[in-house]
């Protein structure tokens, strides 16, 4: 390749990376702007929402599309700006192997294997939610309502943070770029590698995700704080130190709140 291809190819990655990086900001955007409207709506009718609570109501199919759209929208929000860089990092790469004869990966491909991921898991966390509901252990704002639970998961959230399985998942997403060039080695498709770096992803953060049931799912600085959380371990240099520092303090508070029941 010449001076002028490659300048030329330079080009157009630049141009693909700003284009990319607008839509996956107008996306992260909207689905904030969506979990605002949702909060403030739930905040202006508190009384409705805590009968509706207090009586158990069973969930109807509607309720459960409804929440589970809500969970879906919230990890587009959440899990977006983390996901940046291994989807920038997909588009270069694929130019690169289009000029070695390779037919051009579509990214909107590898994003969608990507969505895919954290729609299953939406899924399971609405089952989750469905389950806290029907045992009482929700509060209107879908917050745990016991201080076992609460304490264990972030108990648990703070051990899992220092496990192996752990460090595993998050070098990979730490390091997209070399699992994406695996999976170009291996031949894999567009979609299996972004459901490839969309499950390591979902392995880092699967048990903090669970710490939107003790700061309130709506609470929307809760889930700001653990976005941030999220994108600094996986993508801020020295953020894996970062989140096992979280880990000891996490374990603590987890640790207070079970005793303080307890004794209480």
């Amino acid at each position: 390749m010449n001076e002028g291809d490659t300048s030329r190819l330079e080009s157009i990655i630049k141009r693909d990376q700003a284009i990319l990086l607008s839509s996956l900001c107008a996306a992260v955007v909207l689905s904030w702007v969506y979990l605002v409207h949702l909060a403030g709506r739930m905040a202006d009718m508190p009384a409705a929402v805590e009968v509706a609570v207090a009586q158990l109501r069973p969930w109807s199919p509607i309720d459960f599309v409804l929440i589970f759209l809500m969970w879906t929208v919230m990890m587009v929000g959440m899990m977006g700006p983390s996901a940046m860089p291994a989807i920038l990092d997909f588009a270069a790469s694929s130019h690169k192997q289009q000029e070695h004869g390779h037919p051009l990966a579509s990214t909107g491909v590898f994003a969608l294997g990507y969505i895919v991921v954290w729609t299953g898991f939406s899924l399971l966390a609405t089952g989750l939610q469905w389950g806290l509901h029907s045992a009482a252990l929700l509060s209107p704002m879908m917050v745990s309502t016991s201080p076992l639970l609460g304490g264990g998961l972030l108990i648990t959230a703070g051990v899992y943070q220092w496990t192996p399985i752990l460090n595993i998942f998050l070098k990979r997403c730490r390091n997209p770029l070399e699992l994406i060039m695996k999976g170009w080695s291996r031949g894999s498709s567009a979609f299996v590698m972004g459901m490839e770096n969309g499950t390591n992803c979902l392995g880092c953060c699967l048990v903090v995700m669970a710490l939107l049931f003790v700061g309130g799912v709506m609470n929307l600085l809760w889930v700001a704080g653990i976005t941030i959380f999220v994108l600094i371990e996986k993508a801020v240099p020295y953020g894996d130190m970062t989140g096992r520092i979280s880990a000891v303090a996490l374990m603590l508070v987890g640790l207070f709140v079970i005793v303080q029941s307890l004794i209480g």
